[in-house]
């Protein structure tokens, strides 16, 4: 493997290095019901994801939701979700042998996520214990990507 010219390799989480999908549908589709809304599709789930989970939530919710409900809901999918992350979650086939092969050729690895700061951590600790150098989620006061926010901090 030639990484000589890398020193850091950053991966985001969510359907890059985690198969999380199910479990995000899962919760979505939790609040919606406690809230009596209908249920989403995982294809819907698909769509809805990669802009953070309140971008997840006020699509999933029906049209017209106000803020504060939004609010609400958003609050219930993060209790819910800090129990359920990694009840399907699984990494890629391939993920941890890379992250191996780049940490023995020298090359530091990160996580750069729009998921909660919470999930990351979480779920880098259940499945690559060791195999990141830093990991960084959505966080309060820092722009979630495409800004490069995160990605300065990691650097």
């Amino acid at each position: 493997m030639k990484t000589k010219n890398y020193e850091i390799a950053i991966f985001d989480m969510d359907g890059t290095i985690l198969n999380t999908l199910d479990d995000l549908a899962g919760s979505a589709n939790y609040v919606l019901l406690e809230y009596g809304m209908p249920v989403r599709t995982i294809n819907e789930i698909r769509n809805f994801v990669g802009n953070g989970i309140r971008k997840l939530i006020e699509r999933a919710a029906i049209d017209g939701t106000s803020d504060a409900k939004i609010d609400e809901m958003l609050e219930t999918f993060n209790e819910y979700y800090k129990v359920h992350c990694a009840d399907r979650t699984k990494p890629y086939d391939g993920i941890n042998e890379l992250l191996l092969k780049l940490r023995a050729s020298g090359v530091k690895t990160a996580v750069v996520s729009n998921k909660a700061d919470y999930g990351v951590q979480a779920l880098c600790e259940e499945y690559f214990p060791g195999l990141f150098d830093y990991a960084v989620g959505e966080k309060a006061g820092v722009r979630r990507k495409p800004c490069a926010d995160s990605v300065y901090h990691v650097l």
